[in-house]
Formats: C-alpha cells, structure tokens, sequence
C-alpha cells in the first residue's frame, strides 16, 4: 500500500556551493561561508514558519579538514563567532540546537561553546536545528558499530550521533550536485531527494517552498508498490 502525499516534517539540507558562489562575484571564499550562515538562519525562520519539526544542515564534513589552513581557520573562528551571536536568538525563537558529528580533534573552546548552545536551548520544542559539525556518514555508521553488541536496526540507531534525530523524509542538495557525499547515509535511507542549480546563498525562501512541494506530489513507496 503506497503513502500519499505528506508535507515533509524532517528535512536535511546540504549547503552546497558557498566558495564557487564567492569566486563568481570577485570575494574570499571566506566571504561565501558568512553569506552561507545567513542563509542558514534565513531558512531555520523559513523552516518554523513552513511546519518543520527538525531541519539538519551539513556545515563541516570529516574531508573539509582538508582544505587549505586558512580556510579551515577561518570557517572554525565563524562558527565560534556565529554560536556566541546566535544561540540567544534561535533560543529566544524556540529552537533546540543540537551538534552531530566527532568532537574529537576539534578545538575545545569551540567544543565548550557548542554544548553551551545545547544547554541553553535544550528545552525548545519549536524546532530542532541538527548542526553537522566534523561530521561524516561512514564516520557515524563506524563509530556507533564498535559499540553495537547485537540486536535490532532499533537498537543500531540508538548508537548515532543523535538518536532522536527523526530519519529526513526529504534531502536537499543545493549546487546543481547530484549526490550525498557522505551525508546522514543511514538516516536518508529512504527520503525523498531534491536537487537544486542555485548556490546555497541563493537558496531563498521561494527555493524552499518549491522544495517543499516537489516532495509533497511525490508518491513514497518505501519498498512497497
């Protein structure tokens, strides 16, 4: 028996495309990361007004520590900067921060600051933001496997990073990217995926909603017919 639609309650986004938006228009990459910050806080707002109950987005895998020092040096001193200026606000707006990903090899300062931004606002019910911070599917599925002693799926999911994530009913890529890259792989299973051309910075409100809607027309199956 097949689902008809549904609105997507649990939606991951992949915040692709913020350096190539940069070098488009003449700026440091670093200047793409901020512009992508503020589309995450956009889209959170959007996020409460549209009825989502959980929204994940992907902010530093395990492979960016790849990249060029500076550049991790730098996404590293915005998210600080970007915790201590915003965790009131989304606090004061109802919403539950939650960091998923290895904390191991990250800068305890900055490990200091995110449990305080899930402390101050663990109460909130009006919608919980899941921040992937140092954060790689397979790490996940390894990490939670050298603890698994046997048991269920249940009993599996209850090991990740954060077990009371809801599986996303719907993956947005942004970029024109067509694919996971290591993103949420046991937990995307079976959502819905939706590929879109604008650059995270451009990824408005409009964009959202459009996503938003594709999913809703769409008949999910899980398996079924």
């Amino acid at each position: 028996m097949s689902a008809g639609p549904a609105r997507a309650r649990y939606v991951a986004i992949i915040t692709d495309g913020n350096g190539r938006w940069a070098q488009a228009r003449g700026l440091p990459v670093a200047d793409g990361h901020r512009a992508g910050a503020d589309t995450v806080k956009a889209r959170v707002r959007d996020a409460v007004d549209l009825g989502v109950l959980e929204l994940t987005v992907f902010s530093f895998s395990t492979e960016n520590w790849s990249r060029s020092p500076a550049e991790v040096a730098a996404l590293m001193a915005m998210f600080s900067e970007r915790i201590d200026r915003e965790t009131p606000e989304l606090h004061e707006e109802g919403v539950r921060m939650r960091f998923v990903g290895r904390r191991e090899g990250v800068d305890p300062g900055l490990v200091r600051k995110m449990e305080w931004a899930e402390s101050v606002t663990a109460q909130n019910e009006r919608l919980t933001l899941f921040i992937a911070f140092n954060y790689g599917g397979r790490a996940e599925i390894l990490d939670a496997a050298r603890r698994f002693d046997g048991g269920d799926e249940a009993d599996f999911a209850r090991l990740l990073y954060a077990p009371d994530m809801h599986d996303p009913d719907l993956l947005i890529r942004t970029s024109g990217e067509q694919r996971i890259s290591n993103f949420l792989l046991w937990q995307c299973a079976y959502s819905e995926i939706v590929f879109r051309d604008e650059m995270w910075p451009d990824f408005g409100r409009e964009a959202f909603e459009a996503s938003l809607d594709e999913f809703a027309a769409r008949q999910r199956r899980f398996g079924g017919r």
